[in-house]
């Protein structure tokens, strides 16, 4: 086993899991909302960054935020079909409706651009990089450098601006925030517009790594949903690092046992820290935040 190659896989693999699970870390964390089409949403965003190329003629550069844009359209559908359910912290209702809308959009992508896979060549994704005995492509160094961006800048906006502070007043109670003047509608379209941009730029830098099929959606959601628990319900740099470390894990446990049980095996890990650290890896020692 080369142990670099395994160490950058999983470092690329990390900060993939990290980009696609930022959206539904602040959805969880401000909106205390889980939003199971977020997988079915991370594959339109693959999709439709592949149709703007191969259909539209768009170069990469232009896709990335025109899928991004398809995404918050997306966001903005989705809270407001449930605006209602939103405000009433009605959780089972929400979660039955996202499982429900992730069909939908699973169905359409299929209607649409078909249920047979397709290949995204971007200019990055065709350029190998080789050192020594290590190999990746300057695709996989994209990933990581906006990975890093959109988690810096994220973390700034939620500790350093006026819509970050709203944000953390509504996610600490959203019925004082009201009483307080605060427009909780507009924070939470604001919340899921953000979730539809993050997921929809995921699949636009991650898609080009595998072959796009319409079912990747509902493969990529369990990752996402053990990183999300295992960083901390709400916590950025808790889901960061959960992602580098999930990535890394799946990596070697790839390698060293086989690639068909990683899944099963993320999740033993996932009982293990929440056995230990109750509030996942960002918590304190004994379950405190």
């Amino acid at each position: 086993m080369n142990v670099g190659q395994q160490i950058i896989n999983g470092l690329v693999l990390g900060h993939s899991f990290a980009l696609v699970a930022i959206g539904w870390t602040v959805l969880l964390g401000v909106a205390r909302l889980v939003n199971f089409a977020h997988g079915q949403m991370y594959m339109l965003g693959a999709f439709v960054t592949w149709a703007a190329i191969a259909e539209f003629g768009l170069p990469y550069a232009l896709a990335i935020p025109f899928t991004m844009l398809v995404g918050i359209a997306v966001g903005f559908l989705m809270q407001r079909v449930m605006l209602q359910l939103t405000l009433k912290q009605d959780l089972v209702s929400i979660m039955i409706v996202t499982l429900g809308f992730g069909h939908v959009l699973h169905g359409v992508a299929a209607l649409v651009f078909g249920s047979t896979g397709q290949i995204l060549d971007t200019p990055f994704s065709t350029r190998n990089v080789y050192w020594n005995d290590l190999w990746f492509t300057w695709q996989d160094v994209a990933i990581v450098v906006v990975t890093i961006l959109v988690f810096v800048a994220l973390k700034l906006v939620l500790d350093r601006t006026r819509l970050g502070r709203l944000a953390r007043m509504v996610a600490e109670d959203p019925q004082l925030a009201l009483l307080a003047g605060i427009d909780v509608r507009k924070v939470y379209f604001g919340v899921f517009a953000f979730q539809g941009a993050a997921v929809a730029l995921a699949g636009a830098m991650i898609g080009p790594r595998t072959p796009i099929l319409t079912s990747m959606g509902f493969d990529e959601v369990i990752m996402t949903f053990v990183v999300v628990v295992l960083g901390g319900i709400g916590s950025v740099w808790g889901s960061y690092i959960a992602g580098i470390s999930l990535g890394l894990f799946t990596a070697f446990f790839g390698a060293l046992v086989s690639p068909a049980y990683t899944t099963p095996a993320a999740f033993l890990v996932l009982i293990a820290v929440l056995v230990l650290r109750p509030g996942g890896l960002a918590a304190k020692p004994g379950g405190g935040h």
